[in-house]
């Protein structure tokens, strides 16, 4: 995921890191994952992201894996003309890297009311990353085009409670979904009751949502993380 942050044009913020790929898996057509050894003395929490250098560019990506994991996944799409995902998803392995980090305050809250993560695209990472660190028993809405870019869907559906595909591509989809987007599936499915809700994705997503929220689902709170 590739996140918006108001302080990426100053990259000394924060602990400067080297690593390396160490492996790389191709998550769908657009989108790839990158394992990156984790750095002696970095130390995250679910949810958090680290600013990535490579050349002269720099970007945020969300960290996809738990902390106590021996690497740091980042789940990067390929957005065409971008400023750093197009070098990332065709980087070797070997290829040495710069980030700072950890940054962000976008990470799991323990409370009474229920939790509700919200994500489309890769914006379903720090969910990934907090499932793995043994958050449990969220429901996840998880909204992209098509079911091949439903990232960490087996992983992720056996730690919630409900797990919910929409897919908003309009074809015919192998595994169980929501026909459109999770703006829908709040307005119209979910059952109105107070919730920690956690979005990660598009701003428009997010604005949409918060809007949702606030009308029908009262004495909820509302955590986001917004990207391109």
């Amino acid at each position: 995921m590739e996140a918006v942050s108001p302080t990426s044009s100053d990259p000394d913020a924060g602990n400067l890191f080297n690593t390396r790929i160490i492996a790389r898996r191709i998550l769908s057509s657009k989108t790839v994952e990158l394992s990156l050894r984790k750095p002696p003395g970095f130390a995250f929490a679910p949810g958090q992201r680290v600013r990535l250098k490579l050349g002269q560019a720099w970007r945020d990506y969300s960290i996809a894996s738990a902390p106590a994991e021996e690497t740091l996944r980042l789940c990067i799409r390929e957005v065409p003309g971008g400023l750093l995902s197009p070098q990332l998803a065709g980087a070797p392995e070997g290829a040495a890297l710069t980030f700072t980090g950890p940054h962000g305050y976008f990470t799991f809250k323990a409370s009474p009311r229920s939790a509700v993560f919200v994500a489309t695209g890769t914006g379903v990472a720090p969910f990934r990353s907090m499932a793995a660190a043994g958050v449990s028993g969220f429901t996840l809405l998880h909204g992209v085009e098509q079911a091949e870019e439903l990232y960490y869907h087996n992983f992720l559906k056996t730690r919630a409670a409900a797990y919910v595909a929409c897919l908003s591509g309009g074809r015919p989809a192998p595994v169980a979904h929501h026909a459109g987007r999770v703006t829908g599936y709040i307005e119209n499915r979910l059952p109105r009751r107070a919730c920690d809700f956690y979005l990660c994705g598009r701003q428009e997503m997010i604005r949409d949502a918060t809007l949702l929220i606030d009308e029908g689902f009262q004495g909820s709170l509302v955590y986001s993380e917004a990207f391109y």
